[in-house]
């Protein structure tokens, strides 16, 4: 006989013996757990289904591991933005053997083991609340030196992010936006780098160009050719 239940939003199709993993149920190895999201049963050709699930039928397994799962890595990289995010996952699996298939509201031979936790926390609820209450009294001045220590460290480094790449000559700045391929978000962005004027844009030299890549979401080639519209426009 076979069966299809459903546990942790997946189904699976599962037989008496089967070892199965399935997403973490809060168990104990060697623990008796009850799956009442019966799907389907049958033996052969005989199947019969449930809206959604059939009226009686339970599943028991065994627990047999807790473990976890290999690890999934997401990437994202958005071009010319200077913006990558890598996050990685790991599911926290059970591995299950399957004991039983009961149909019409049979009893299970082993019965499901209760929940130690719930007992404890039923036990001593006011000594959970003393423990809590003294780790926290005890955590207070180290985060708080802790947040000034992180301060201190931030202040100089963002001021060496606020400064600029290069320093802005004195006098009235050009419009950059007639450089082709310079709108009022790029023209701006340079003008934070101190790059205001077509005769800097038209002394770059390779090596400023490098940095400007390496600090800003423009391309080497970009920044390349608007040097040379730039020389241009410096002559007049």
């Amino acid at each position: 006989m076979f069966a299809v239940i459903k546990t942790g939003g997946k189904q699976y199709r599962v037989a008496a013996n089967d070892l199965l993993k399935i997403e973490k149920l809060e168990a104990n190895v060697g623990d008796i757990v009850e799956i009442g999201n019966v799907l389907a049963h049958g033996e052969g050709e005989n199947v019969t289904f449930g809206a959604p699930f059939v009226d009686g039928a339970l599943v028991t397994a065994e627990v047999v591991e807790q473990g976890k799962n290999r690890t999934v890595i997401a990437f994202k990289k958005r071009r010319r933005q200077n913006s990558r995010r890598k996050i990685g996952h790991r599911q926290l699996l059970t591995t299950v053997r399957i004991s039983e298939i009961l149909l019409g509201g049979a009893k299970p031979s082993k019965k499901a083991a209760a929940k130690p936790e719930a007992k404890a926390e039923a036990k001593a609820p006011e000594a959970k609340a003393e423990v809590a209450a003294e780790a926290k009294a005890e955590a207070a001045p180290k985060e708080a030196k802790a947040k000034k220590e992180a301060k201190a460290e931030a202040a100089p480094s963002e001021e060496a992010k606020a400064a600029p790449l290069f320093k802005a000559p004195k006098g009235e700045p050009d419009d950059l936006t007639i450089i082709k391929g310079i709108g009022p978000v790029a023209a701006k962005d340079l003008a934070e780098q101190g790059i205001v004027t077509f005769a800097q844009l038209a002394k770059l030299t390779d090596k400023d160009v490098a940095k400007i890549d390496e600090h800003m979401p423009f391309s080497a080639d970009q920044i390349k050719d608007w040097r040379e519209q730039a020389k241009e426009l410096a002559k007049k």
